[in-house]
């Protein structure tokens, strides 16, 4: 969360696109102190949803993500691009009477606060829970920490160091092998969304009793709450779950087997699936073999069972059995790459892509849908800056209709 400061940003206006209709949370002020993923990525998904983010920035430097890369996407890091659309950004210095006054006029007509410093800091600026509930006594005030504010303060909230230190990385890889991380900040991610649901619910509290209230949320709490099954063998049964590679502790066989050409993931979860499984590859004996007609005697004869399915497997192509196994309700599918994995929700119809015109390049769409209330893209992340001068002067954003400082 502490990187090296990033370099200027040019300051090319981003267009505004304006919604087609009111999002659930048109009006509602967000006053973003947060960088890098877990608070920005939250923040985005409430301004997708209406609200009127305010990305608090330091001058000359902003965001950290900025400068996370390669890639980038005109000019600026697709790190930074991915996370922070539909924001208005303003830039001030902080460690300045000015600064620190600008921010505490946004702060005191905000909704919501969010920010991610170390425990402390916003206390230290003057601008902490009880120093600014005096002046906007409904304000929900969101901290996002690495390990909690109290014993685990001094502790640097990376995603990497809260999936080792968290338990994640003993439960990733092969077994035997080293902790691995998972390919994108997952921590980060599931923090983000446990931040938004705080913030909704604190929100409607708020809607009935006129308080607003603090919430926190950690990395480490979230990533112990997304274990779940693991953490309830561990906790319920005294199990020390290992990593397993692609297989999983409980189910079998849900794992990668080889075919006549690639790779393909079967995921049988339930004795019918298994039964229909045997009857595609030509193998109907093995569903009444006692060693694996049940879920719980797979699991005890894996590797029996993994042997007895590998030769048939091994026989067709990965699309011939997708097309075979999928047709007789056994979950299957390819390993895809990321352009693969678009296609897919191309070909399934799925909204997944945001025209760049609309909120900018590399842009993944809200996954909600919503009947009433859509998810809106109203403009592309901005340049460092771009509204410092109309947010000081506590004018809203170019739609009016959505309300705003």
């Amino acid at each position: 969360m502490h990187p090296d400061h990033p370099h200027d940003q040019p300051t090319t206006p981003s267009a505004p696109i304006l919604p087609t209709a009111p999002s659930a949370l048109s009006g509602v002020v967000v006053a973003d102190f947060s960088r890098v993923l877990a608070g920005p990525y939250m923040t985005m998904l409430l301004a997708d949803l209406g609200a009127d983010v305010v990305k608090i920035e330091r001058p000359g430097s902003g965001d950290d993500t900025r400068s996370w890369g390669p890639p980038f996407a005109d000019g600026q890091a697709t790190y930074f691009l991915g996370v922070n659309r539909n924001k208005r950004s303003v830039a001030l210095d902080l460690g300045t009477p000015e600064g620190l006054a600008a921010a505490r006029g946004i702060v005191d007509r905000a909704d919501v606060l969010v920010e991610n410093f170390r425990p402390g800091t916003m206390e230290r600026l003057g601008l902490g829970y009880e120093e600014v509930r005096g002046s906007n006594p409904g304000l929900v005030y969101c901290s996002v920490t690495g390990f909690g504010t109290d014993g685990g303060a001094a502790l640097p909230g990376y995603d990497l160091l809260v999936q080792a230190m968290g338990g994640l990385m003993s439960v990733t890889g092969e077994p035997g092998g080293p902790g691995t991380k998972t390919g994108v900040a997952l921590v980060d991610v599931v923090t983000g969304l446990h931040a938004g649901l705080g913030v909704l619910a604190a929100l409607r509290h708020r809607e009935r009793t006129g308080e607003g209230q603090r919430v926190e949320v950690s990395l480490l709490g979230s990533l112990l709450s997304a274990l779940t099954n693991q953490a309830a063998a561990h906790l319920g049964a005294g199990v020390v779950p290992r990593a397993l590679g692609n297989r999983h502790p409980s189910i079998t066989p849900y794992e990668v087997f080889e075919t006549g050409d690639r790779p393909m993931v079967l995921a049988v979860g339930t004795d019918r699936q298994f039964r229909a499984l045997c009857e595609r590859i030509g193998r109907p004996e093995l569903a009444s073999d006692e060693r694996f007609a049940t879920n719980t005697a797979r699991v005890a004869h894996r590797e029996e069972l993994v042997e007895a399915l590998a030769g048939p497997l091994a026989a067709r192509t990965a699309d011939a059995w997708c097309q075979e196994l999928t047709a007789a309700g056994v979950p299957c599918g390819p390993i895809n790459d990321l352009p693969g994995a678009f296609a897919l929700a191309d070909r399934l119809g799925l909204p997944v892509r945001v025209p760049a015109e609309t909120a900018g390049p590399g842009q993944v769409a809200h996954p909600v849908r919503f009947g009433a209330t859509p998810a809106s893209y109203r403009s592309a992340p901005p340049r460092l800056g771009e509204h410092t001068a109309e947010i000081v002067a506590g004018k809203p954003p170019v739609d009016n209709s959505v309300g705003g400082l």
